[in-house]
Parts: structure tokens; C-alpha cells; sequence
């Protein structure tokens, strides 16, 4: 059931920010920011199903048939969210609720599609009803930034799962399979060891498929000599990890085993400035400085990492554009990496909370290079 403190609080973030910006209502369809306010815990799927409505003393939720017992059963006979689920659109519906409310301040989460958005403006205008909408531009997601203490305990639990993947996949492992089947065997194991979904598409790439950083896996086979690229997680509760190990199939060459101890240095440099107040950018420009000091520099060019919670990708991030301060209580990645065309590549990935003290890892896997026997 949901954690009813933990909800009001966010609800409560929410309504602070209407009162400063002079919102009467909002509207939310965003599934992921309506996980995060009502706490209903894998409820939400791939469609745009649900209207939430919200004002100052007041929470609905418009859904239909298909969720709406599930939604009751996971807010609980107590909740202050009004479940409805008439046979009605979702824009008309939002519109009588603006209607009933008087609201004159309507902000639309500007992920609304724009037929939703024309919808409603029609809809308000039948009912004679005049009302501002200014949008809301990812401003939920910058609430959801900072993690309560629930959302961290599913996230650790989440990485643990990730974690005994790992050390289970390294065991696995051996030359002749392909990445599809080292992907079979690593999903599967999550799932038979408590995750309830995977929080992304893994990615299993070896040899010189690593240097491909969103490689898919497919039929290449392992071969002695391999590095493996293996980056996946774990999901929990709708909540995510996320983790990058890489591994050698047999002793790495002189060259592989370099590469990796810059890689290594950068993230361990990193994570080690990684400070709340911290700008972004600037710890990507470390990394980049790292491997670019190592001589690897034209080899390096995605962000070094990202906010991670309901989304695999959240704010804030640790990339060339995020030029604001990362704050105490996000849960960040950390995921410099070297990737050598035709060759191979490397990625060393953990995700943890930024606390008072500094970045704080939940993950748990050493960052010794692993040598698969064969």
C-alpha cells in the first residue's frame, strides 16, 4: 500500500509551488509524476490512461475500469485522492473540474499531448467557463529530484537484486555464448530474485560491439579475449538501478587492462568531487579531463551521468548542459567509459545518493576488473 506520509509530503511539495506561482489547479497525465504523488505502486503501464486534478485543498483522479479497483486497493480506504472513473474524456473531465472549482489558473503539465490541451480549451469554452493555462514546464520533475527516504529504500533494493546479478552472470559467462543469451540468463535471474521488471533494455555488448555504448544484444558469439560491456538493472516497485560492469573473457591484453584502469581513475576521480551544490557540467569536464589526459579523449563523448527514480533518466545530470547545482538528496549515475571503434570498450557505471557528505553508492560490485576463466 502506498506510504501515505510519503505521498502527502510530495503532494505537498506540489501545492507549495502552486501558491508561489498563483496556480488555482494543475493538471497531471504524466504517468511517472502520478506514480510519484499518489504512491500507487505498479498501477501505471505504457498507456496515458489517467487525469489527475489537483487544487489547494482538494486531489482527483480521473482513470477507468481497467485501474480503478487496483488503484483503490494500493491508496487504501483513507486516501485523499478522489478516484473517478465515469465514462468520460479525460479533457471533459478535467474541464468540469476546473468548472466546479471556479479555478481561474489552470497549469497543463506541458507533457499533455496537444489534442488533450485543444480538448480542454474547447471544453471550457462550451461550459462558458474562462480560465488562465500557463504550462508547466518539467517542474514535477525537478520535485522529484530530491528523494524521500522511501523511494531511496526501494532504489537500494532495487540495486541489490543488480548486485547478485552480477556475481551470478560472472559465473555464467564462458566463450561460445552469444550477448542474446548472457542477457536471457542475467534477466532472468533478476526476476526469479525479486525484481518485478527490468528497469531498462540491458545491454550486453562484447568485443567490438563495446565500443557501441547502447549496443543491443544480438548473436555475437564470446570469444577468449572479449571485453563485456554489460549494462542493466533491476526493477523494484516501479523504482530503478542502474549499473555498468565490464568484464574480460580470459587476462585482458596489456592495452584492454589500461584502458580500463583510466576509465577506473575517472570514475573514482568523479565520484569523489561529486558534492551537493555541485555543478554538472563541471564534473563531466573532470571526467572529460581524466581520459583526455590518458590520451583518450576522441573516445569519450556521451554524459557522464544521470538522475535516476521512476525514470531510468531523471534530473539532474552530470553533462556538458546542466550547468545548475545537483542537490543533496538526488540519486545520480556515474558512468565515464572508453569505446575503441572495431576494437572494444569500456563502461564503469554505479548510481547512489548525493548526501551531505558527498556521492554515496548503493551499488555494491567491486571496481576490479573481473577475468572470466576459460
Amino acid at each position: 500500500m502506498a506510504d501515505a506520509a510519503a505521498c502527502a509530503g510530495r503532494v505537498a511539495r506540489l501545492r507549495k509551488l502552486m501558491e508561489e506561482r498563483g496556480y488555482d489547479a494543475v493538471i497531471l497525465r504524466n504517468n511517472p509524476d502520478l506514480r510519484w504523488l499518489t504512491g500507487a505502486e505498479r498501477v501505471f503501464d505504457d498507456e496515458v490512461a489517467h487525469t489527475a486534478f489537483i487544487t489547494a485543498d482538494g486531489q482527483w483522479l480521473h482513470t477507468d475500469s481497467r485501474y480503478a479497483n487496483t488503484f483503490r486497493e494500493r491508496l487504501g480506504a483513507d486516501t485523499p485522492w478522489q478516484i473517478d472513473e465515469q465514462i468520460v474524456q479525460p479533457a471533459a473531465w478535467a474541464a468540469e473540474r476546473a468548472a466546479q472549482a471556479r479555478s481561474r489558473v489552470v497549469a497543463v503539465e506541458d507533457t499533455c499531448d496537444l489534442a488533450f490541451y485543444d480538448a480542454f480549451l474547447q471544453e471550457m469554452n462550451a461550459a462558458s467557463a474562462a480560465c488562465l493555462t500557463p504550462r508547466l514546464h518539467a517542474d514535477i520533475c525537478d520535485l522529484r529530484m530530491v528523494k524521500d527516504a522511501e523511494e531511496v529504500e526501494l532504489m537500494r533494493h532495487a540495486q541489490s537484486i543488480t548486485d547478485a546479478a552480477f556475481e551470478h552472470i560472472c559465473g555464467f559467462i564462458k566463450p561460445g555464448l552469444t550477448e542474446q543469451q548472457i542477457r536471457v540468463e542475467l534477466e532472468n535471474f533478476m526476476f526469479n530474485n525479486g525484481a518485478d521488471s527490468l528497469a531498462f533494455g540491458s545491454i550486453i555488448a562484447a568485443g567490438p560491439n563495446g565500443a557501441n555504448p547502447h549496443a543491443q544484444p544480438g548473436e555475437y558469439v564470446v570469444k577468449k579475449g572479449d571485453m563485456i560491456v554489460m549494462d542493466y538493472g533491476a526493477g523494484y516497485h516501479d523504482y530503478r538501478s542502474d549499473m555498468t560492469r565490464t568484464v574480460c573473457v580470459g587476462e585482458p591484453t596489456d592495452e584492454q587492462r589500461h584502458v580500463y584502469d583510466v576509465v577506473r581513475q575517472a570514475h573514482e576521480a568523479c565520484a569523489a568531487a561529486a558534492k551537493p551544490g555541485c555543478i554538472g557540467s563541471d564534473i563531466q569536464d573532470l571526467a572529460v579531463k581524466v581520459i583526455s589526459d590518458a590520451g583518450y579523449g576522441d573516445y569519450f563523448k556521451h554524459g557522464l551521468g544521470h538522475g535516476v527514480g521512476i525514470e531510468i533518466h531523471e534530473n539532474p545530470n552530470f553533462g556538458r548542459r546542466w550547468h545548475r547545482p545537483v542537490p543533496e538528496g538526488s540519486v545520480v549515475t556515474i558512468e565515464p567509459g572508453i569505446y575503441l571503434p572495431g576494437k572494444f570498450g569500456v563502461r564503469l557505471e554505479d548510481f547512489g545518493l548525493m548526501t551531505a557528505d558527498g556521492f554515496k553508492p548503493f551499488t555494491q560490485s567491486s571496481h576490479d576488473l573481473v577475468c572470466i576463466p576459460c
